[in-house]
């Protein structure tokens, strides 16, 4: 039975592909085509929305295939010798594996730290920076507002003048009128 759902599932793959390449040929199959290969007979069914149908009738094998040979090849018997050979090789593989790994991560922390060290001066050139614009702007402001003060103190000065001046002549106003 085990053999029997092999060879059924070999089929299965070989008609996969079959049936893709005669569907680029064919694209209408005939109605009464029917396939056979090997254990195995095809029968297309009346097409479907979905696409094409195929009915698979399995035929009981045509070779016995309970042969006295095994299906894999068996595996020659090892010597203690050889499987110390083996045993060592791959202790050897795995060595250098672990060591080609600890260089990949002592790579990439040192490439980290190099990356982490640029950041570090990259804020501090960006903070020494922002603070001179600062200071830069501040030292602006303070130029401006003592500017805006001199200004207002000015224009009071010459409203002052102008206000004495009016006054004065009021008053020389009076002294003639009166």
């Amino acid at each position: 039975l085990p053999s029997t759902v092999h060879t059924y599932k070999e089929k299965m793959k070989e008609l996969s592909m079959l049936s893709l390449i005669c569907s680029c040929f064919y694209t209408q199959p005939h109605p009464n085509t029917k396939y056979n290969f090997g254990d195995m007979e095809v029968k297309p069914i009346n097409k479907r929305t979905s696409g094409q149908a195929f009915e698979v009738v399995l035929k009981p094998p045509s070779t016995d295939l309970t042969h006295d040979q095994p299906l894999s090849p068996k595996k020659k018997e090892l010597s203690l010798e050889e499987l110390q050979n083996q045993l060592e090789a791959a202790e050897d593989r795995r060595k250098s594996q672990e060591a080609q790994l600890l260089q990949q991560l002592a790579e990439k922390q040192h490439h980290r730290r190099i990356v982490l060290h640029r950041a570090i001066v990259d804020n501090c050139d960006f903070s020494r920076i922002t603070e001179r614009k600062l200071n830069q702007k501040m030292e602006t402001c303070k130029e401006n507002r003592n500017a805006h003060i001199a200004a207002v103190k000015e224009r009071l000065r010459e409203k002052e003048l102008h206000a004495a001046k009016v006054r004065r002549n009021k008053e020389l106003r009076e002294e003639l009128s009166g």
